[in-house]
């Protein structure tokens, strides 16, 4: 397990507090994730065991874009309470003026925010309080599975 994490998750996890969650990209990453696992424990697809059994072996409980969403909320967090001259809260709050393409517009980085903000009943200026912070963006949804 300490090698999982060590080499694979955070691999997986480098950089992902900037990620723009599509579900495209949640597929390719739990994939990814799911055959680094099976690697780990040496099970074939071709054995025909299911992901959901895999996890239990090796004592996983969350999917790994669970934890995408904590780092993302955490990062928002602290973007949030920088001041504002700082170039991460400047860059947050950046608009682009040019005119938008036809069609409905692609899902950004702050729509996955405020989604994952609405799954855990945060509030705004919650971040403030960082203890607050951390423990909603801890919190299971139990209703709520990928």
């Amino acid at each position: 397990m300490n090698i999982y994490n060590a080499l694979i998750k955070s691999s997986l996890l480098y950089g992902s507090e900037t990620w723009r969650l599509t579900e495209n990209n949640k597929r390719r990453v739990e994939a990814t994730e799911m055959d680094a696992l099976r690697r780990f424990s040496r099970i074939s697809r071709k054995e025909r065991i299911r992901n959901v059994t895999i996890r239990q072996q090796i004592g996983l409980e969350e999917p790994i874009i669970k934890e995408i969403e904590q780092n993302q909320l955490t990062w928002y967090g602290h973007v949030q309470r920088m001041a504002e001259g700082r170039l991460p809260k400047i860059a947050l709050k950046w608009m682009p003026k040019q005119k938008r393409a036809r069609g409905r517009p692609k899902q950004n980085w702050m729509e996955g925010i405020r989604k994952a903000v609405n799954e855990r009943n945060l509030n705004d200026g919650q971040w403030e309080d960082r203890k607050r912070w951390s423990l909603g963006i801890a919190q299971r949804n139990r209703y709520i599975h990928t």
